[in-house]
């Protein structure tokens, strides 16, 4: 089971499997704070979909697709993910403010399509 989770709440025991995200490290957390099994930098969206974005919720479809197509890819950067999902729970921790329309969401939805084949 995949799970999305910001890395400011607690980490709690079921969240499994524990990857961060994010292309950047979260200010003001440790690794021993984060809890992760690994720092999944390759998997974030790139430096420039991430700029072209500037989590604009009107680019919101748009980003989603772009990502995909990075992701699409990339299949190296996720693969791990994938592996981990098959047989644990695995939380995706992320940084973002809106909880609605982030990276991780749209890596978890295309993640889900995946585990499912």
């Amino acid at each position: 089971m995949l799970k999305i989770k910001r890395v400011y709440e607690k980490p709690e025991a079921d969240d499994g499997i524990r990857f961060l995200v994010e292309r950047l490290w979260p200010r003001g957390l440790t690794r021993e704070k984060l809890k992760v099994k690994a720092w999944l930098k390759d998997v974030a969206p790139s430096p420039s979909l991430r700029k072209w974005y500037a989590h604009d919720i009107d680019k919101w479809r748009e980003f989603q697709q772009r990502y995909r197509a990075e992701l699409e890819a990339n299949p190296d950067a996720w693969k791990p993910i994938l592996e981990a999902a098959r047989d644990n729970d695995v939380t995706l921790t992320y940084s973002a403010r809106d909880t609605e329309h982030n990276s991780a969401l749209a890596l978890k939805s295309f993640l889900e399509e995946r585990i499912q084949k």
